[in-house]
């Protein structure tokens, strides 16, 4: 009987895997250093703007708390569209009394609808959409309009992070998560004007850009079906796909509530994943791709090619520990997980150094982003639905008011956070 052939005995065996992780750090490195190389635009220009707000079952408490920010920073109007049965909501807000501000009663069919409605309110030079759960670090709202001095600029993605994430463990996740993107992705795209996606929770666009596409919005097919969620990816393509540029301003900030359960956090990745897979390969299919920088067209590639990747990589190791019974391979590999993940929150923990202990879990997570629930997003992408929200709860899952009772001390409601 012959012996069955170990991978172990052949040190070639791990060359297609060392190619793929060289490629991935070599991306990684890139991007790392544009983004640290890259800084906010700074200028005086001002102009008029809308906000345009829209909010379905939100915790009155959660959006009356936001709308103050909003306000602070003095925009020309705010259009807050709520669905029809949201009259708590209605009340509070037109119990402030702020002629800036106007409610809108609308029959919501998705977010995308809403998004319409107030659109098509819109008399001003910029429009900022804000989602009914964000909040406004302080000058977000001049910072975010100076991109727009140059004229190709057609968006502004602004910074992302979480509302007091120390409320929750798999808020910390989030944080740590969205930190990355902002501080080592969105700063390089933004540097030749090619973001891939201007986050929905608080991104300005040119109005004379997208007044005509509104119906692209409101109904966008895909695979014969109409697209409820991934409004800011196909808002973002539709100003790409006309040839403006779509900029990044590291100094406009906004802070989100995100889910304080692990049910609600998966349930959001899987909706995001799926939107990122329908906008990309709708940029591809539709030529327009191949209109934003290299750096950007990488990154797309590289979101839609994690799953493949990922899956072949746990594969090939638990192949080759089968097949040679290689344990030293395997915690080399495991322990290169850990510490490459830490070399990669670098930026992360530059700002919250307190976040160490949380490493293994963000490393195990993101494995569980990469792998099963990208792969599940992937095979289920035309599957339409928002999975965080529905018509008999109040607020997003995990997400109400209630669920920051655990605030820390030092970081009260509304305190700006600083930023290095």
């Amino acid at each position: 009987m012959h012996a069955v052939p170990s991978l172990a005995d052949d040190p070639t065996w791990f060359l297609p895997f060392g190619i793929i992780g060289m490629v991935s750090w070599g991306f990684w490195l890139v991007r790392k250093l544009l983004s640290a190389t890259a800084r906010p635009t700074v200028n005086d220009y001002r102009t008029t703007t809308t906000v345009v707000v829209p909010s379905y079952h939100e915790d009155p408490a959660v959006l009356v708390r936001c709308l103050g920010t909003w306000l602070r920073q003095d925009p020309s109007r705010v259009i807050i569209v709520l669905d029809v049965a949201d009259t708590e909501a209605q009340e509070r807000i037109e119990a402030i009394g702020d002629p800036r501000v106007e409610v809108v009663m609308f029959q919501h069919r998705g977010k995308r609808s809403a998004l319409g409605c107030g659109m098509r309110m819109v008399d001003t030079d910029l429009v900022i959409f804000v989602d009914s759960d964000t909040v406004w670090d302080d000058g977000m709202h001049d910072a975010i309009q100076m991109p727009f001095l140059d004229p190709v600029v057609g968006a502004v993605s602004t910074r992302q992070n979480v509302y007091l994430p120390k409320t929750s463990i798999w808020r910390r996740v989030a944080d740590w998560i969205i930190d990355l993107r902002y501080y080592d992705y969105a700063p390089a795209m933004g540097r030749f004007g090619g973001v891939i996606c201007a986050s929905g929770r608080t991104s300005a666009y040119r109005w004379s850009v997208i007044k005509d596409r509104i119906e692209d919005l409101e109904h966008e097919v895909f695979f014969g079906r109409e697209c409820v969620a991934g409004d800011d990816g196909r808002l973002t393509w539709l100003v790409l796909s006309q040839g403006f540029r779509v900029a990044h301003q590291d100094s406009a900030r906004a802070l989100s509530m995100f889910p304080d359960t692990f049910r609600a956090f998966v349930k959001q990745r899987v909706r995001w994943s799926r939107n990122s897979y329908r906008c990309y390969l709708t940029a591809i299919r539709n030529g327009w791709i191949f209109k934003v920088p290299i750096i950007s067209q990488i990154t797309v590639m590289q979101i839609l090619l994690t799953p493949l990747s990922s899956t072949l990589a746990v594969a090939y190791v638990v192949v080759a520990v089968d097949w040679g019974s290689n344990w030293t391979a395997l915690g080399v590999a495991v322990v290169w997980l850990f510490v490459g993940r830490g070399i990669r929150g670098l930026s992360h923990l530059w700002r919250r150094p307190e976040d160490l202990w949380i490493l293994p879990l963000i490393t195990l997570v993101v494995l569980f982003i990469a792998g099963p629930i990208k792969l599940y997003a992937f095979c289920t992408m035309n599957k339409q639905g928002w999975l965080t929200r529905s018509a008999d709860s109040i607020g997003g899952e995990g997400q109400s008011e209630a669920s920051l009772s655990r605030e820390p001390v030092g970081e009260q409601v509304g305190e700006s956070v600083a930023v290095p």
